[in-house]
């Protein structure tokens, strides 16, 4: 009776503690204690690390659901032999985190549609959420749409005050945001808060020099690149799209002539994301 006391009083304090994974783990760990002879202290300091454990899980599950990152998209996934102008080892080391998010620095990815692009980027930002950094991925044009929104509401400095949560903002194919005076100037809004205070990783398909099709105001174009290169890693992904680049090798597989409607197969491979390989 009193051991059941003890149990349910314990089960109290360990709620008023905000312990849960302590609560419900202790248990077991006391069953082993007794078996095994442990002494206090490692039977504290094995519940201690449980319930940390449990914490960094739970942290990393909400911080995955908040950045709103495409699925199926890891750096194991990753054909680095496709795209030889990125190090692995590079790459590895900014999923880290340190020494560059910390400082606001920015990554940019450059290059044609199919070569990689938003799979790398998302990524560098899954292992950065795994490393205790916060992520969010989005379009770019739907994040200016909403921003234009809270502008229209005289709330585009909340709106981008509320951004600051996240260590790195990935603004996937910047180049589809449309070419007008409203939208282009949240975007730069945007650019201009995070300056070296919080980082940026931006997917792009047209070199910098052709930027002035995205900003229609060439002082704004040239002040946009200034900021977002200034503290920045760039990655020049030019090569063949991986899209392509498949077509053409099933193609060559299949002599003779094509079939005049696609299989199930086909439109699996087709629909494939950039950089992914049949699993």
């Amino acid at each position: 009776m009193t051991q059941n006391i003890d149990s349910a009083r314990l089960t109290l304090l360990l709620n008023d503690l905000r312990l849960p994974a302590f609560k419900q783990g202790w248990p077991a760990f006391a069953e082993r204690a007794d078996k095994e002879g442990w002494p206090a202290a490692r039977f504290l300091a094995a519940l201690a690390e449980h319930e940390v454990a449990e914490r960094d899980r739970r942290r990393i599950e909400r911080h995955l659901a908040d950045a709103r990152l495409p699925p199926g998209k890891t750096l194991d996934g990753f054909e680095f032999e496709a795209v030889p102008m990125i190090s692995k080892a590079h790459v590895t080391a900014i999923c880290a985190g340190d020494g560059w998010i910390d400082q606001g620095a920015n990554l940019i990815l450059l290059g044609g549609p199919g070569g990689g692009k938003t799979h790398l980027a998302s990524a560098i930002g899954m292992a950065l959420v795994e490393n205790g950094w916060r992520v969010l991925f989005t379009r770019t044009s739907d994040l200016v749409q909403k921003l234009q929104v809270a502008r229209r509401e005289l709330a585009l400095e909340a709106a981008i005050a509320r951004l600051d949560r996240f260590h790195l903002l990935i603004l996937d194919d910047l180049a589809y945001v449309s070419k007008n005076q409203a939208e282009t100037s949240v975007l730069f809004e945007l650019i201009s808060a995070r300056y070296e205070r919080r980082s940026t990783l931006i997917t792009a398909n047209q070199p910098f020099g052709e930027w002035g099709k995205i900003f229609p105001d060439p002082a704004m174009t040239l002040a946009a690149v200034d900021r977002l290169v200034h503290h920045a890693t760039i990655f020049e992904m030019n090569v063949e799209s991986y899209r392509r680049r498949a077509a053409l090798e099933r193609k060559q597989k299949r002599p003779g002539r094509p079939p005049g409607r696609a299989t199930i197969n086909d439109a699996a491979n087709l629909s494939r994301p950039d950089n992914q390989t049949q699993t």
